[in-house]
């Protein structure tokens, strides 16, 4: 378990699973440069992630909830967490019950019992891997610590097409998730940032490429095989 003093960003995560360098940079360098994609990210998130919230009859929509995994050490904000309504058992006396068989929440104003799944707001199209879903699959972990409920799915909404991806937070994404929490962390306490191999779809996209300059700061296959070289010719194992 971590103390609240060592909880990490949530968000790093995404980053993180993306390029280990990446992270480093903005999470231990701070360093942070803005393209067009970043800035359409930044203004699609500023106008989900206001706090609040609101009600419908089956539904209740929460913005900005401030979320926290000790067990992960992990701390950050969900876009949005929609709590649906269970259903009411049909032979229930009254309209604050609801099966033993549904494991939702309580919520101080309203009936019933609630399902919490979580919504992720990204500015443009589904990516190749899975650095958004271990994001939200993180902000379900710590919502199941917090509110004592398993959560087996939430959705990715994405600005570019308008639609939304259903994510199942199913063992393998979990396994991926608490490894990479795990990850950041061992990199956060070692204080260093990693250099990894340039890969045209990937770096030429990224907001760090002038701050990372992947061509030349990344691991030199010539230099390698120089060092093999010379290590044999001395007999050095």
């Amino acid at each position: 378990m971590f103390s609240e003093s060592e909880l990490l960003p949530l968000s790093g995560l995404q980053h993180l699973a993306f390029c280990e360098r990446q992270w480093a940079l903005i999470h231990l360098e701070q360093f942070w440069s803005e393209n067009r994609l970043t800035v359409e990210g930044r203004h699609l998130h500023e106008r989900v992630d206001k706090p609040g919230g609101k009600s419908r009859r089956d539904l209740r929509i929460v913005r900005g909830l401030a979320i926290h995994s000790l067990r992960l050490g992990l701390s950050g904000r969900a876009d949005v967490v929609e709590f649906h309504r269970l259903p009411v058992a049909p032979s229930a006396a009254s309209p604050d019950f609801a099966d033993e068989t549904d494991s939702g929440v309580r919520l101080t104003d309203l009936r019933g019992r609630w399902k919490p799944f979580p919504v992720e707001y990204k500015r443009g199209k589904p990516k190749p891997g899975n650095c958004d879903r271990v994001q939200l699959c993180a902000q379900a972990l710590c919502l199941e610590e917090m509110l004592g409920v398993p959560i087996p799915s939430g959705a990715l909404f994405y600005g570019q097409t308008r639609r939304r991806e259903d994510v199942a937070f199913d063992a393998d994404l979990r396994g991926e998730t608490e490894r990479l929490a795990a990850r950041m962390h061992e990199l956060f306490r070692a204080r260093i940032t990693p250099r990894v191999a340039y890969e045209r779809r990937r770096c030429d996209r990224c907001s760090l490429y002038d701050r990372c300059l992947p061509k030349t700061t990344g691991p030199s296959k010539a230099v390698a095989a120089y060092l093999a070289m010379a290590c044999a010719e001395e007999g050095v194992p």
